[in-house]
């Protein structure tokens, strides 16, 4: 099988549409990142103005509710994979989240909020495998950077909506911040409702010609850690590198506000940033579904060691929302086509528990990298701190650009 076929590349004979569960579960997060990004553009100058918190401090919350996260979507991809069932954990995921997040509106220390994110992100660790799981279950595999980068592209249409709700409530009501917190519970509670009312269990769907070949798999997976295919753990190492470079996106916005953007205007920045991603996230699961999923990867990857070192180097505010634009086509470079490789790479029976396992790297390497990351730029400065993002991003592209992916042996 030639290495174009083993990166995961397709070129699809039909048009795509999506299917309902896409649309559905696209519908859902649009909403939850919507009730998300009403906080999260405004959290961390919550935390450091009004409670007091440190930057470090920042990275430590930031970091300990990806790493929690994380970790539990290892379980509950496992677990989703035992019952065969995905939409109890991602209703039971999406209900957690939406009723603790806007507790934030009552915090009065850095500590109770670190309290309500680690619980906000266990009901994301809830969901997140056995959503992506039924995802790749509900779209053909020559589809599936389009179906992730169409799921991907709505989550970041709602961090649009979000930070847009923010500065209406903030600039034309003139509400105040925590009173806006609680505004957030309004599109949390319509994404469960939807979730209930329209997402349905999905069994794999008939394909001819799959991307990539996975072996017949046993009934049931038997524990998390069971067999998976060599490529997909090649493929966890730059991740694994990736993440440690890449800490909280809540450090972006304190540097875009050193830099002189206004406080006012840190909403419009998150908007710029979640509507770049939305826009290039469909066509680059479209491109990788054309070209394979590593060169877009690497090519992120890339990108992304650049809008970091021009973060280190900024000095003036348009530096600044320059290159939160660029950033945003990152994540519509890499995010659905990793999650569109891990789907390629291992076995229908077994994808809960990739996914777990692919979140968990990301999480568990998060918090180092924000509690890294802040002391850094504590004890050294910015410059410094976005430097070395910078640096581990270009080793990981090496390291994925060289590492050799074998699709698993024809069923």
């Amino acid at each position: 099988m030639s290495s174009r076929r083993a990166n995961n590349a397709a070129t699809p004979a039909a048009r795509w549409r999506p299917t309902r569960n896409v649309m559905a579960l696209a519908g859902v997060s649009f909403l939850t990142d919507a009730s998300s990004e009403i906080i999260a553009p405004l959290l961390p100058l919550f935390l450091v103005g009004t409670l007091g918190a440190t930057v470090s401090m920042v990275g430590v919350i930031e970091g300990s509710a990806e790493a929690v996260a994380s970790l539990l979507k290892l379980a509950s991809g496992w677990w989703s994979d035992r019952l065969s069932r995905r939409k109890p954990l991602i209703v039971a995921g999406y209900a957690l989240a939406s009723l603790v997040r806007p507790l934030v509106a009552i915090a009065q220390s850095a500590t109770q909020v670190l309290a309500i994110r680690l619980v906000d992100r266990v009901g994301k660790g809830i969901r997140g495998s056995p959503r992506d799981a039924l995802l790749a279950a509900s779209t053909p595999p020559a589809f599936r950077g389009r179906a992730f980068g169409f799921h991907r592209a709505a989550d970041h249409a709602g961090a649009v909506a979000g930070p847009l709700i923010a500065l209406a409530c903030l600039q034309w009501l003139g509400m105040p911040v925590r009173q806006l917190f609680w505004v957030a519970a309004i599109p949390g509670a319509l994404a469960v409702i939807v979730a209930i009312a329209f997402v349905r269990e999905q069994r794999e769907p008939s394909v001819s010609a799959p991307v990539v070949s996975t072996p017949k798999a046993p009934a049931a997976a038997s524990g998390p850690f069971s067999a998976l295919p060599r490529s997909f753990w090649l493929t966890m190492l730059p991740i694994l590198v990736f993440t440690l470079g890449n800490s909280t996106d809540a450090f972006l916005l304190l540097r875009a506000s050193q830099l002189g953007v206004h406080t006012a205007l840190i909403p419009l920045v998150w908007v710029l940033l979640h509507g770049v991603k939305s826009a290039s996230s469909t066509p680059g699961g479209a491109l990788s579904d054309r070209v394979g999923r590593r060169p877009l990867i690497v090519a992120g990857w890339v990108l992304y060691a650049a809008v970091y070192a021009g973060f280190s180097l900024a000095t003036d505010p348009w530096h600044a929302w320059a290159l939160f634009g660029v950033y945003g086509v990152v994540f519509g470079l890499t995010e659905g086509t990793e999650k569109a490789l891990v789907a390629d790479l291992v076995p229908a029976i077994r994808r809960g528990t990739a996914f777990g396992w692919y979140q968990a790297t990301v999480g568990v390497a998060a918090l180092p990298a924000s509690v890294v990351f802040g002391a850094v730029w504590d004890r050294y400065g910015a410059p410094v701190a976005f430097g070395m993002g910078a640096g581990f991003a270009v080793v990981a592209a090496i390291i994925m650009s060289r590492i050799v992916l074998t699709p698993p042996p024809e069923a």
